[in-house]
């Protein structure tokens, strides 16, 4: 027998007990508000929840404040389909309950791809279910309205981040919309020296879902955990985001299989290579930090910023012997995309030109920085593991399909934005906080790091050998100029100097030259040549505006040769289907649209280039057709020495 005093103890665990189980099953109840509700509507009602159940992940509603109440509200505007009120009820528009009912079909989401009103229902209670997450996992009343307000302010130069007064709270941000890893995917990009502070878009609005998701972080939360949750698809679309949502729940709904490769449309106009190519993974044997060395023109004195894919050839096993394989290596590369015909220091500085990723063949920017920029390139390794590569070029291919940002000469460049791709692709530890607004820069704090190792520079020419350095035509053409400085007593201060002279001076050196000379000449007049049509074209862009109306017209063409490049750059305007990264089904409508478009580039550049000559000022046309005069006046020259000499060969 038990004491009476006991029994009231005992009682009252019983109580407790049973008051916490009551509390918990409460707290994880997504009721309906069903007082105004027929049978039909009740029961497709509650088909619709549970359906929600179904979806969420586990442990989702146990994490909300209170339960939540969905009901159908006749008080939303017409263009909405629910709301999530501050009392954490669930509106849903009454409007759209009779046609769900007798399952009429409505044609009113253009702008949405979930296909259904019965679909569209079903997300538009996750995407407020996840914003009443996002809002219970902030803390108390007072402090959600405090971090809602610092996170929105703005400062004089356009970006948003914690006020002064709020940094104290920083620390117990928890949400998904202040999550720094969060916004780095989905675009809030961090302005250096900004100390946490993110301009106040994101910079990649291609390819999206639904456009909703780029008016805020929270809303951005909202429409992936849609996609999430509800399309098979979203692991292979955005693999970075699905990862980083199935990590925070510790779980993810089924997904289809993935194709191994990513696509992407190669910039450059190569005739041997489709408009259309894919990287695999698992095929790239290394990263390297792709350094353009500086020259003296103002755009390009502190050197460029790239990175290099290393990938194997077909039938080759991922090792050192991969470096072999130029031809199939990539070259990642954040340019300004210059669409007005004439480059502005001004307009670089204050972010007037886009900024997009290009992913380029190695063989063409090898020769766009050697022989007609005469910049040599270092290519150093960079130590990222098999995953780490993986997700780097996930996350490249993401932005390749989906950003168009704004590149600052100083602080949003080439070095800002590589550094940026292998923090955010590698998710390496030891590049948090890095920050440098110079390409030389950017290598020394990865050196510093350990994760990158320029020794493999200190001996030139094994370096050469090995593929770890590119060296400019200029030392080969300063070597050539002593030839011809040893053999006709000239004297040159650099090969520019010679570049310069006038074209026909060089050619009064012609018939004095022998056989090893003219050799020598030959490839000098080549990059005098080469120099000429650069010059022809920049004063063509730069002037046409103030010329006659023949110069005019080809300025017309010029600017829609520019349009129709943009593709390289922003592939996403060659599909109007789908989002994210495209899919098989998508992938043969791009590559047909791609060879078209490129095929008519290639169209206009060679109607351009034919009509190049006739549209210059009188001096420079002569300049470029004195340059070709001269380079087959020395192949005649060459050719009759090789006779006289009896068809020998140079040693």
């Amino acid at each position: 027998m038990i004491s009476a005093s006991q029994a009231l103890r005992f009682a009252a665990v019983a109580l407790a007990l049973w008051w916490s189980a009551v509390t918990q099953v409460a707290a994880t109840e997504l009721m309906l508000d069903d007082s105004r509700l027929d049978d039909r509507q009740r029961r497709i009602s509650f088909e619709l929840i549970t359906q929600v159940r179904q979806h969420l992940p586990p442990g989702f509603l146990s994490a909300l404040e209170r339960p939540v109440e969905l009901a159908w509200s006749t008080r939303l505007p017409p263009q909405v389909i629910g709301r999530a009120g501050v009392d954490g009820r669930i509106l849903l528009n009454r409007r759209w309950l009779s046609s769900l009912v007798v399952g009429e079909r409505v044609d009113l989401f253009a702008a949405r791809n979930h296909g259904s009103l019965q679909a569209e229902l079903l997300a538009t209670i996750i995407h407020e279910l996840a914003h009443l997450y996002d809002r219970a996992r902030v803390g108390p009343p007072g402090q959600q309205m405090m971090l809602r307000r610092c996170r929105w302010q703005k400062n004089s130069v356009g970006t948003v981040g914690l006020a002064r007064q709020c940094r104290g709270n920083a620390e117990r941000r928890h949400t998904f919309s202040d999550d720094p890893r969060l916004l780095d995917l989905a675009g809030w990009t961090e302005q250096v020296g900004g100390r946490g502070e993110r301009f106040d878009a994101s910079d990649q609005p291609d390819r999206s879902p639904d456009a909703y998701e780029q008016t805020s972080p929270a809303e951005f939360v909202a429409v992936n955990l849609e996609y999430f949750l509800l399309d098979p698809a979203y692991a292979c679309r955005r693999p970075a985001l699905h990862a980083y949502f199935a990590r925070h729940f510790g779980w993810a709904p089924a997904s289809l299989p993935c194709d191994q490769g990513v696509a992407f449309v190669r910039g450059g106009l190569s005739d041997d290579q489709a408009a259309v190519g894919s990287i695999d993974p698992a095929r790239v044997y290394a990263v390297h930090y792709l350094l353009a060395e500086p020259n003296r023109n103002w755009a390009s004195r502190w050197g460029h910023s790239m990175l290099r894919l290393v990938i194997c050839a077909p039938g080759r096993d991922p090792g050192p012997d991969c470096l072999l394989d130029l031809d199939h290596h990539l070259v990642l590369s954040f340019r300004a995309f210059v669409n007005a015909l004439q480059l502005s220091s001004w307009d670089g500085l204050t972010g007037e030109y886009p900024s997009r990723l290009f992913i380029l063949p190695l063989s063409r920017v090898v020769d766009e920085y050697t022989r007609l920029e005469l910049r040599g390139l270092q290519s150093i390794p960079l130590k990222l593991d098999a995953h780490q590569r993986a997700a780097l070029v996930r996350q490249a291919a993401q932005l390749h399909w989906s950003y168009d940002g704004r590149y600052y000469f100083i602080s949003n460049n080439c070095a800002v934005e590589t550094l940026r791709l292998l923090r955010i692709g590698t998710a390496d530890e030891r590049l948090t906080g890095l920050e440098s607004v110079t390409p030389v820069g950017a290598l020394q704090l990865l050196d510093a790091q350990g994760m990158a190792d320029p020794a493999v520079l200190d001996d030139r020419r094994a370096a050469m050998r090995a593929g770890y350095y590119f060296d400019s035509h200029r030392e080969r053409q300063e070597a050539m100029l002593e030839v011809l400085e040893d053999e006709l007593g000239l004297r040159f201060d650099h090969v520019e100097q010679w570049l310069e002279h006038p074209a026909d001076a060089r050619r009064a050196l012609i018939s004095q030259v022998g056989q090893r000379g003219a050799a020598a000449l030959l490839l000098l007049e080549q990059a005098a040549h080469d120099r000429q049509v650069l010059l022809a074209q920049q004063a063509l862009l730069s002037d046409y505006l103030s010329q006659a109306e023949a110069l005019q017209e080809a300025g017309m063409m010029m600017q829609a040769l520019v349009g129709k490049s943009t593709y390289f750059s922003r592939p996403a305007q060659v599909l109007d289907r789908g989002y994210g990264l495209p899919q098989p089904e998508e992938i043969a409508v791009l590559e047909r649209e791609a060879s078209a478009r490129k095929l008519e580039w290639q169209a206009l550049a060679d109607e351009l280039e034919n009509r190049l000559p006739d549209l210059l000022a009188p001096e420079r046309r002569a300049e470029l057709e004195g340059a070709r005069r001269n380079l087959a006046l020395i192949a005649e020259r060459l050719r009759a020495l090789h006779r006289q000499n009896g068809g020998l060969t140079l040693p």
